[in-house]
């Protein structure tokens, strides 16, 4: 019998509500045969925020697990040995702070530090194109990046300290030969970077610790390609650049998660089919496999999943894994003619793009011009769904079929206890309260002192988390040392070259204007800390294209600045995206704010993945029309936005 290779690790994404919640969560996940642990952190957490501050109104515990110090993470793993585990933390902006307090925790259990296996994201590069939870000014955070490698190199040998990810890039249109290049140019401009904080005999090994991070979507064929693509150009990256001589120092190592844009709130049963075809594009060609899979649930188009859900999705992996051959057989495509001219098409154009970069400067130069591609390429790609030209079954097409008996009963999703955030507040007040407030101070100046004088954070950074300093403290060092940043839209002021399918639109929109007295004015805003903009900058970038006078000014607007922004700009109409689970609050802070500044006249649309029962609740509260993921038609929800400001459809 052939010998098997063994099986990628198992991940599930995982966290909400609390520390001691998520912990649950994770030890009953290992006790089901998960092999590496996934940690999913909170908005606030992401951005650098503490559960109490304005801005995380709303947001605690929705998307991951509130930390906001060292008694949160002790809690968060209790009872799991951090020592034997393999931890991937998907966090950017914060890595170092989320670095330091897991270090501090480990120690705290009696761990060899140098014995710690893991990955921390740290790829903030994507963060300005398409995540939206950077902080400071790309150079500065490049510089965190790789201070964060550095200090692994010395003291977690194991550690993965960056995990470059195209996972969101595809997420927000990229097209394969983008997502290659935009991946590998982040790549190049960490090491670039690193080459100055490393022994030269160090090197080759850090080379060897950056892994990445990808999507795979349902393209399954160009997908498997691409990831073949990914495994050639890095090794010829890593030889011809860097002169790294090590065959397992250039080798591309991989997580995944597949492709949760593509999940369908039509029919979400049909998700199942997707997510498995999708996992195969990165399993089945053994010289260009995964290390890591993490699958979403059927349902995570519809809202947070429960831990059946997720339990569904492990039990994908483990069949695969367990109950199929795969692992018995070498690579099942080398020397196919197919998929040998499909990677060198995505080679040649990766390259291209890549030489484009590079004439720039590199990704951190070329950030604005990255952001305004992939706003054009998702643009394409939405054109072919709403056009028919690309079939999305349940969606496009086969739209009818029986009701899903999965969304009956709970409808589905699992909810997060509203009383969560203020349990988590009360928590971290008491934290204050008991801390050493002297020594906080203490440690907080001397990481001030080291981020001005550019040494390293990390050991700073470890000395504030021990004693007792929280992640609004530590983030609020590094905005007054380096400033804040506000992204790039990647929205134009200058309408595109598509007419095709507009003419009707941009008439009414005339004839509208033209009724009000001046151009139809559009405010589109982004309240609360979700940096999920696509669906934002969409809807923006068509009614531009439809004539319509737009404001959209990005991501991670409080309330009062939206509202400030449609008086000041004197909007028509009113657009909110929230994909973070926040509408209510976020939504009910806002009507009540426009109701008190005289804009209750003014419509309110809201854009979101919002079940059923909260469209309601927010109609309830005045908002005009709710649209989720299924209302993929952009052109009618421009003629919904024309009639709602019309002055003959009100008198009539």
């Amino acid at each position: 019998m052939a010998q098997k290779d063994k099986p990628w690790l198992f991940r599930t994404y995982a966290g909400h509500s609390t520390a001691a919640k998520s912990n649950e969560l994770y030890r009953t996940n290992l006790s089901k045969g998960q092999t590496g642990l996934s940690v999913a952190f909170d908005l606030p957490t992401q951005t650098g925020y503490d559960s109490d501050h304005v801005l995380a109104r709303g947001e605690v515990g929705k998307v991951g697990v509130p930390v906001c110090h060292l008694g949160d993470m002790r809690a968060l793993f209790d009872r799991i040995p951090l020592e034997q585990m393999n931890t991937s933390m998907t966090i950017n902006a914060t890595a170092p702070w989320l670095l330091s307090l897991y270090v501090a925790v480990a120690e705290e259990q009696g761990a060899d530090v140098s014995r710690l296996q893991g990955t921390v994201q740290n790829d903030i590069i994507k963060e300005y194109l398409s995540r939206g939870t950077y902080i400071c000014p790309p150079k500065p955070s490049l510089r965190m990046i790789t201070d964060v490698a550095a200090y692994t190199a010395q003291a977690l040998p194991k550690w993965n300290p960056m995990n470059v990810c195209s996972y969101h890039l595809q997420e927000a249109g990229a097209t394969p030969e983008q997502e290659l290049a935009y991946a590998l140019a982040t790549g190049i401009a960490v090491l670039d970077d690193l080459k100055g904080k490393v022994e030269p005999a160090e090197f080759p090994a850090m080379v060897g610790r950056i892994s990445f991070f990808v999507n795979a979507g349902i393209r399954f064929v160009t997908e498997l390609c691409k990831m073949r693509a990914f495994t050639e150009l890095w090794d010829e990256i890593c030889c011809d650049r860097y002169g790294i001589e090590d065959e397992k120092y250039r080798r591309f190592r991989y997580g995944v998660q597949v492709n949760s844009l593509g999940l369908t709130e039509q029919q979400p049963e049909n998700n199942v089919y997707r997510i498995l075809i999708e996992m195969l594009a990165v399993t089945l060609s053994k010289n260009a496999r995964a290390r890591a899979v993490q699958l979403p649930a059927w349902n995570e188009a519809l809202g947070l999943p429960r831990p059946w859900d997720q339990q569904w999705s492990l039990r994908m992996q483990q069949i695969m894994a367990y109950e199929t051959d795969l692992l018995e057989y070498g690579d099942l495509f080398d020397g196919n003619p197919v998929v040998a001219a499909k990677v060198e098409e995505l080679k040649d154009g990766a390259r291209a793009e890549l030489k484009l970069l590079d004439e720039m400067g590199g990704a951190i130069a070329a950030i604005d011009y990255m952001k305004g591609r992939l706003v054009e390429s998702n643009a394409a790609r939405l054109n072919r769904v709403e056009d028919g030209e690309t079939v999305v079954v349940g969606v496009n097409r086969w739209q009818g079929g029986e009701p899903s008996p999965l969304t009956a009963g709970d409808g589905g999703i699992m909810v997060v206890d509203p009383a969560v955030e203020q349990d988590q507040v009360s928590r971290l007040n008491q934290w204050r309260a008991t801390r050493d407030t002297a020594a906080v101070e203490a440690a907080l100046a001397r990481l001030r002192a080291d981020a001005e004088a550019g040494r390293n954070i990390m050991p700073a950074s470890i000395a504030a988390a021990k004693a007792g300093a929280t992640t609004g403290e530590w983030a609020g060092v590094m905005r007054q040392v380096h400033g804040e940043y506000r992204g790039p839209t990647g929205v134009s002021p200058n309408p595109s070259n598509r007419t095709e399918g507009l003419e009707p639109i941009r008439e009414a929109v005339d004839a509208v204007s033209t009724r009000l007295g001046r151009r139809m004015k559009f405010v589109v805003g982004k309240p609360g800390l979700d940096g999920h903009s696509n669906g934002a900058e969409q809807i923006a970038f068509r009614a531009r294209d439809c004539g319509i006078d737009i404001t959209y000014d990005g991501i991670r607007l409080t309330p009062e600045q939206i509202v400030a922004a449609a008086r000041d700009q004197q909007a028509h109409v009113v657009g909110l995206s929230i994909l973070s689970g926040s509408h209510l609050p976020l939504v009910r802070d806002v009507m009540e704010r426009m109701r008190a500044a005289g804009l209750g006249n003014i419509p309110v649309i809201v854009g979101g993945i919002i079940p059923d029962e909260d469209a309601a609740q927010l109609r309830a509260m005045g908002v005009a029309r709710v649209y989720t993921p299924k209302d993929f038609e952009l052109n009618r929800i421009m003629m919904d936005l024309v009639s709602l400001v019309d002055p003959e459809a009100q008198a009539a």
